[in-house]
């Protein structure tokens, strides 16, 4: 699957709404900035495989001044109304070390 993530917008989908996560691509560069919420400011940046799967790092800066930072494998899916969907298999490092699977969706 071809995936242009050029100026498409995400959010989790159970999230706060005010957060939303923009993304930018060149080729196979992928970048993206959030901010909303408890997010003050956020930064993604990473390439995109020929599948579409993301591979990327994070920092976020958080509204207690909690600054976060750690990579991802995004996974692409379509939801059944055509919306992207991608599946975060992610690690946080330092201090607050942790690993999970969460899921953002495309806002449109």
């Amino acid at each position: 699957m071809v995936i242009d993530y050029d100026g498409r917008r995400f959010r989790k989908p159970h999230g706060d709404a005010r957060t939303v996560a923009v993304y930018h691509q060149q080729g196979d560069l992928v970048w993206g900035e959030v901010a909303g919420g408890a997010v003050r400011r956020g930064w993604t940046a990473g390439t995109c495989g020929p599948d579409g799967t993301l591979s990327m790092g994070y920092t976020l800066v958080f509204a207690t001044g909690e600054v976060v930072c750690g990579r991802t494998v995004n996974t692409p899916e379509v939801a059944e109304d055509g919306r992207l969907r991608l599946r975060e298999v992610w690690e946080r490092y330092g201090p607050h070390a942790a690993t999970g699977i969460s899921y953002i969706e495309e806002v449109r």
